[in-house]
């Protein structure tokens, strides 16, 4: 591994790294609404998608990823990826004057105390994530290194960005569980004042933030949830909020032409697919597994019109993608998606030796997970029997839906099956592949969603999974990538749902930062003068 380093330099890093510009003192209020409320406000605890949404501004990673999705120095002001005895290590320069919203300046005790947290099974809901690293060593205040026992190569790219969070030991350490859920802190643009469950979060602009350049500059944050779509829209159309999220999908034409109210749309990170079940010897009532031919799987691709589902179902508010989103460590613009080409589907259908086709069950997410899900599976599946794959459809609620995906809970997939995997929003696709493009290996962390088998992608996999400098993992992901199209390996890739925000023109000043919150990290929002 060749010494890989990191540090500030230029002038678009500068503007986002040194916060030494001064910057007019936030004032005034605004009151927002999103449609989904964070359930866990202890970062170390956090494990559902929305949790993000108020965490994301309150807490900060070593790196983070700026509105062009380019990732840059963050509570680090410089890093080294290096080797020791033949292991990685990533030695880390903690930026300085970093202040907690209590008031203590962040320290290298601070990252090694989030780690342990981090990587305890009784308090983490991610510790596998931290399972590669051996211990964190403290040169001083502000100099650590993280010491691997092993590699992991999705640690520092992607939405890895060195998986650690700036907490305090010392807050930790004098407060409860329950006062740390109420009343959590940070290093981060905002913090928490109060909160009526279900109702509001009420924020407050922190004056020490670090970013003196990229900072709120209002003073006063109100996020109201607002969970049915028409009363959100509505609360914006009256004035009631300033800025809501997650507009549905069928309201957005009507959105966009009222009077005074700006747009904006954004890729959520979540990648939809539609697993095949490849790994299986034979389909229930059959003697055999049509998926096991690779000229099915194409076929199943091709006859599928991705282009009319995302125009016509999801209302233009999808991205299609093929190895994963632009952006990502692992996106090649020369894979195209597979197009819409029924002819061309039932021609490989026959050449397999299916020209009758055949039936196989077909499972639909029907719990709204993304917006319009369940009417983009039942349209998937219905083109499907334009080419002779004859879903029997069947209607699944989040719960079993998900026991289903899962290869360690009962029942196993025995079907098609919509599928979905957060890429994040800065993309590298290691650790959702690891997942679901990998065979099962019980007890080992491979293939824990997987419906596909194959070894050489399972050796592509491992491969990646070791390599660490960003640098090396790109030209590796995309031979990985291109053997997922050639083979529809782990399934067919179809869309990343698109999340479209509104706010009051004449009032708003917003700018929309993609991580941690998926968008809804509200580092620059302020109030128009």
């Amino acid at each position: 591994m060749r010494k890989f380093a990191c540090a500030v330099a230029g002038a678009a890093s500068l503007l986002l790294c040194t916060g030494t510009q001064a910057a007019e003192p936030a004032t005034g209020s605004l009151t927002i609404a999103q449609a989904a409320e964070s359930t866990m406000l202890d970062v170390t605890r956090a494990a559902a998608g929305v949790d993000w949404y108020i965490l994301g501004n309150i807490n900060e990673q070593l790196l983070q990823p700026d509105p062009s999705l380019e990732v840059k120095n963050w509570l680090a002001e410089k890093w080294e990826l290096t080797e020791v005895n033949g292991l990685p290590v990533i030695e880390i320069w903690l930026r300085k004057g970093v202040k907690f919203h209590h008031g203590g300046e962040l320290t290298s005790s601070d990252m090694a105390f989030a780690h342990k947290r981090l990587a305890n099974p009784d308090v983490s809901k991610w510790p596998h994530y931290q399972a590669k690293v051996d211990h964190i060593e403290i040169i001083d205040d502000h100099h650590f290194k993280i010491i691997f026992k092993e590699p992991d190569g999705t640690f520092i790219p992607g939405a890895g960005l060195m998986r650690l969070y700036g907490i305090s030991e010392a807050y930790y350490n004098s407060h409860t569980e329950e006062e740390i859920q109420q009343r959590p802190d940070g290093t981060g643009p905002w913090k928490l004042v109060d909160r009526k469950v279900k109702e509001e979060f009420v924020l407050e602009a922190h004056d020490d933030y670090w970013n003196q350049e990229h900072r709120p500059g209002v003073k006063n944050l109100t996020i109201k949830i607002i969970p049915e779509d028409i009363t959100r829209v509505a609360a914006l159309q009256t004035g009631a909020v300033d800025w809501i999220d997650a507009v549905p999908p069928a309201m957005i034409d009507d959105v966009k032409k009222m009077d005074g109210i700006a747009t904006t749309a954004r890729p959520s990170g979540n990648n939809l697919f539609m697993s095949l079940p490849q790994y299986l010897e034979k389909l229930p009532g059959r003697n055999d597994n049509p998926f096991k031919d690779v000229r099915v799987r194409r076929a199943a691709a091709l006859a599928v019109d991705m282009e009319g589902i995302i125009e016509h179902v999801l209302f233009g508010q999808a991205q299609r993608y093929t190895t994963t989103t632009p952006g990502s460590a692992a996106y090649d613009a020369s894979v195209e998606p597979y197009p819409y080409d029924p002819q061309k589907a039932k021609q490989l259908m026959t050449e397999a030796g299916y020209a009758n086709g055949f039936d196989v069950n077909c499972y639909n997410l029907i719990t709204p997970r993304e917006p319009n899900v369940k009417e983009y599976g039942e349209a998937f599946y219905a083109y499907l029997g334009q080419v002779g794959i004859r879903c029997k459809l069947i209607g699944e609620e989040y719960a079993p839906w998900l026991a289903r995906n899962n290869r360690s809970r009962e029942p196993q997939n025995d079907g098609i099956l919509t599928h979905m995997w957060g890429h994040g929003v800065v993309a590298d696709p290691g650790t959702p592949w690891s997942g679901h493009m990998h065979c099962y290996a019980p007890g080992e962390g491979w293939g824990s969603y997987s419906h596909y088998c194959d070894p050489e992608m399972d050796a592509m996999v491992k491969e990646q999974a070791t390599v660490m400098d960003p640098a090396d993992r790109i030209p590796l992901l995309k031979r990985i990538g291109k053997k997922k199209y050639e083979d529809v390996a782990g399934g067919i890739t179809t869309y990343v749902p698109l999340v479209t925000f509104a706010w009051r023109e004449d009032k708003v000043d917003y700018k929309p930062w993609p991580w941690m919150g998926f968008w809804r990290k509200l580092q620059e929002i302020g109030i128009k003068h």
